[in-house]
């Protein structure tokens, strides 16, 4: 297999992390931790507590940056400031144990729909200051294109390419239950050997339900080969519980055979 299973739960950043335990257990190689909820890295003890969990698995990780309630495209300073802060402080607590970090776009708040040019330089700002803070820390941290709700950047393979051309320490995340409910699974598979990091869930292509693999309406069929021929590294399996994670995982080993 060239893909590398882990798994996450946002769904559970409010949990004690006892739950993580039984990742290994179903079948995966990883954790993502979300370092968001009580999971945040900014919070005293966070780190040694994530640390102790991997210590008592076989689990290596990869880390979710923060992303409730920051915007790396915000017309308002104080507040991109401080988006871009989290990020950072995430990549520098990961960095003890990861190299790859997730994050967000920014999205267009309603002051930004009137300058929309603005609105690209800042992400695109916030982008080359993570960059060379995660490259620093030899961390790769890779930008996540977006669902379908309408003001957020990177929903476009092209845009997100675009976005993260050209900057040093920024890679891209492909996420293929985010492209379906934008209705463009098709063309980021076409762009998936361009991917430094891949999130896997399902979904009815309406909105992000973070169903188990095979439960929602993304034709795995299809999909899943095309993964598995052009794309190799990590595959995070983003669920809600450890059945559906199992569920899920079976039907990746499925495509190699």
């Amino acid at each position: 297999m060239t893909l590398v299973p882990y798994f996450s739960a946002s769904s559970k950043v409010w949990e004690p992390g006892e739950w993580v335990y039984g990742i290994e257990e179903a079948g995966y190689r990883g954790w993502e931790v979300v370092a968001d909820g009580r999971f945040s890295f900014d919070q005293p003890g966070t780190l040694t507590k994530v640390k102790e969990l991997l210590a008592g698995t076989g689990l290596a990780a990869t880390v979710h940056a923060p992303y409730s309630d920051l915007n790396l495209a915000s017309m308002n300073h104080p507040i991109w400031r401080e988006s871009i802060r989290q990020v950072c402080v995430c990549i520098e607590g990961a960095a003890g144990f990861t190299d790859r970090v997730t994050f967000h776009p920014g999205y267009v708040s309603p002051v930004g729909k009137l300058v929309p040019e603005r609105v690209w330089q800042q992400q695109k700002e916030a982008l080359r200051e993570i960059g060379s803070f995660a490259r620093e820390r030899g961390v790769t941290a890779c930008l996540e294109n977006m669902g379908g709700i309408r003001e957020f950047l990177c929903r476009d393979p092209e845009e997100i390419l675009g976005m993260i051309d050209g900057i040093e320490g920024i890679g891209f995340t492909c996420d293929l239950g985010h492209a379906h409910t934008v209705g463009k699974v098709a063309e980021f598979l076409a762009r998936i050997s361009r991917a430094s990091h891949l999130h896997l869930h399902d979904n009815h292509g309406s909105h992000d339900e973070h169903l188990a693999l095979g439960d929602g309406t993304i034709d795995w069929a299809v999909a899943g080969p095309v993964v598995a021929r052009d794309y190799s590294g990590i595959a995070v399996v983003e669920g809600r519980n450890l059945g559906e994670a199992r569920r899920s995982l079976a039907l990746i080993t499925g495509w190699f055979r």
